[in-house]
This record gives C-alpha cells, structure tokens and sequence, in this order.
C-alpha cells in the first residue's frame, strides 16, 4: 500500500524502540509519513521496533535522516511545528495544514534548547498538569496527530479519511 503522506511526524534521536514501533502504527493510521533523526537509541531492525509495529511496519512510509541538518533541507521548514513541554503555545492554538511536519524530542531529553531557539516561533505544547513531568512519547504523537487530522475533517479536508479504508465493525 503506498500513500501521499498528508502529515509528517519526526523523532528527533528517539531512544525508545517500542515507542518508536507504536508511532509508527500512529503514523500509518494517519497517513503520516515517519522520519526518524540520528543517532537513535536503537538499531532500526530491531525486534522491538517491529514488534511494536505489529505487522504494520511493512506498510509505513518511513525514512531516517543522518541528522537534523539533513531533515531540515527535506523539508519544508515553514510548516514545521516543533514540540516542547516548555512551550507557550498550545498545540491546539495552531491551524495545520495537510502536508505539515510535528518534531518531537527525545524521550529523555525532548529538543535541544538550540532548536527550540532557532524555531521559537513554530515551538508548541500539550498541557499537562503536576506532577506529570511529561507524556510519553508515542502519546503526545498521537494526540498532536489526531489534532490536525480533527481541524482537517472540521474544514472539509478530509485526507485522512481519503486514504484509509475502513473494515466493517
């Protein structure tokens, strides 16, 4: 099964190969594509990662990128909402746009303060209450992801729906 991704999802050196496998399930049931930034904390054929995945793995559009320099050139950078804890911005706030790019940090460190900086202006978040610290990874993929494909359906885009197909139940 191919697909033109309506959304784009990127690991920025992901440590966590089960996270990695689930967000790659999320990704697929979105028609994100997936890119993961070096160095990872994980081999990319791992069992874990896969297993993870499930059987969908085989079907997701992925690609991992040297580093982040490398990424940035891919893509377009003014459609690019990067994700912090530290944020003001919530990720509800923002109007995405199909084809849009979501950057998550590590699972133990999120984003450099260097990125945060230099994209200060696309730097959003998920609200969490104390003592929650932070989402897991994969959660806060899922609930930023489910969040545009909500504001597309809500426009009368409806990419997400386009491309899936739907088994009765």
């Amino acid at each position: 099964m191919t697909y033109l991704p309506t959304l784009h999802v990127a690991l920025y050196q992901p440590e966590i190969p089960q996270n990695t496998g689930n967000i790659g399930r999320t990704c697929l049931a979105l028609g994100a594509k997936l890119w993961l930034i070096r160095p990872l904390g994980f081999r990319i054929d791992e069992h874990h990662l896969r297993r993870a995945g499930l059987d969908y793995w085989e079907h997701l559009q992925w690609q991992a990128m040297a580093n982040w320099e490398a990424f940035a050139q891919t893509i377009d950078m003014r459609r690019t909402w990067l994700f912090s804890k530290s944020a003001t911005t919530n990720y509800t706030d923002v109007t995405y746009e199909p084809g849009d790019t979501l950057v998550f940090g590590s699972e133990s460190q999120g984003l450099p303060p260097s990125l945060m900086q230099t994209h200060a202006d696309r730097l959003v978040g998920i609200p969490i209450r104390e003592p929650v610290r932070s989402l897991n990874l994969s959660s806060a993929v899922a609930i930023a992801g489910y969040e545009a494909a909500r504001q597309w359906r809500q426009h009368g885009n409806d990419e997400v729906e386009k491309k899936t197909d739907r088994a009765p139940g």
